[in-house]
């Protein structure tokens, strides 16, 4: 069993590579993931606009396959909620509201700025980044982090990525303390 609720922001979602990692964590309880039909718009409509060669209807199966296997991970409900708070950006008052709704203890987020702790304490509340994120999971569940990216690198067949070339990837997209740390707690002994 999960022992937080995190609420993922459209901006994990949007890599393939961080989304199959961070849905990999969810699915072997190393959290409980949250997201919101409107986060889930927000990283499709993204990966649309930016990836020509990704169709709607294959983002639409890879979205309904997280909503199927990640057991309630979609919070609904959150919308009256919205209002009421108060964000630099009110375009992400739905990603605190949702977690709100759903007892979330962390929002993981690139972008910190857009969630200030000032705005988020009230509500027991932390953005962080999924860089301090994943370190933070090392440090205290260490073994199943890594089996879960072992899972996950092991599902990666276009193109198949080597251990090295898995943590350069991480690394690439913005992890790179946790490439790190996992290529010392998982590959290291």
């Amino acid at each position: 069993m999960a022992n937080f609720t995190v609420v993922y922001d459209a901006n994990i979602l949007y890599s393939a590579v961080l989304r199959d990692l961070f849905v990999e964590l969810a699915l072997t309880e190393i959290v409980e993931a949250k997201w919101t039909e409107e986060i889930h718009s927000e990283w499709m409509r993204n990966v649309l606009a930016n990836r020509p060669d990704i169709t709607r209807d294959r983002l639409l199966r890879t979205k309904n396959l997280m909503d199927f296997y990640v057991k309630n991970s979609l919070v609904t409900g959150y919308e009256e909620i919205i209002p009421q708070l108060e964000l630099p950006d009110p375009g992400d008052r739905h990603v605190l509201a949702a977690a709100i709704k759903s007892n979330a203890k962390f929002i993981i987020t690139f972008n910190l700025r857009d969630f200030p702790s000032n705005n988020l304490r009230a509500y027991k509340i932390q953005a962080l980044h999924p860089d301090s994120f994943l370190v933070e999971l090392l440090q205290t569940k260490d073994r199943k982090v890594c089996q879960a990216a072992e899972k996950q690198r092991q599902r990666l067949k276009n193109p198949p990525k080597t251990v090295d070339e898995y943590f350069a990837t991480l690394e690439q997209q913005g992890l790179p303390q946790s490439a790190a740390l996992m290529r010392q707690f998982c590959y290291e002994n």
